[in-house]
């Protein structure tokens, strides 16, 4: 976690591509065989510190039992995503990365935040306050409206003013989920 914890640290700063293992044993305090021993590089690196800051994010959230509870928790996840230090720091420096992680393929995190969403969605139907279908499908389609709302944000932000964007985010969602 010391390793992981340095390159959250080392990436907010100054991003991605700024990341070294040189840099990153002299941060953590190890060597860098120590380091080559769980990753194979500097991308690999930042694979695992992005994964665990999403991991975090997503513990601290209780899993939504139903649907309001399902768009509640993403709009926190979504907030709590656009201030965390190492998140925000690469939205408003190298937004580009989000593109490489999240266009180009399916990554971990996402994953993460997929298996998270279909959790909440069976327990919900369950409930009766999510539609009927595949929990792992509909989840997709909420994960990619989320993350492209999410992602956009800034973008959109002379064209729409934040209460606007989360009523509009949650009626999309909840018309998603609506039974």
């Amino acid at each position: 976690m010391r390793i992981l914890g340095a390159a959250e640290q080392l990436i907010a700063q100054r991003g991605v591509g700024g990341l070294t293992i040189a840099e990153l044993a002299r941060e953590a305090g190890v060597s860098r065989p120590t380091i080559y021993r769980s990753w194979t590089g500097a991308d690999e690196v930042v694979r695992a510190a992005l994964l665990h800051r999403v991991v975090t994010l997503l513990e601290r959230l209780p899993l939504a039992q139903t649907r309001e509870g399902i768009v509640d928790d993403v709009l926190r996840f979504s907030a709590a995503f656009q201030t965390d230090p190492l998140y925000s720091a690469l939205l408003a420096r190298e937004p580009e990365v989000f593109t490489r992680y999240t266009l180009h393929r399916f990554g971990a995190s996402q994953q993460a935040i997929l298996q998270r969403m279909a959790a909440s969605i069976g327990a919900a139907q369950a409930g009766g306050t999510v539609r009927d279908g595949d929990p792992q499908h509909i989840g997709v389609m909420l994960l990619l409206i989320a993350q492209s709302a999410i992602l956009s944000h800034g973008t959109v932000s002379e064209l729409i003013d934040d209460a606007a964007w989360e009523r509009e985010l949650r009626a999309a969602m909840d018309g998603l989920l609506r039974p």
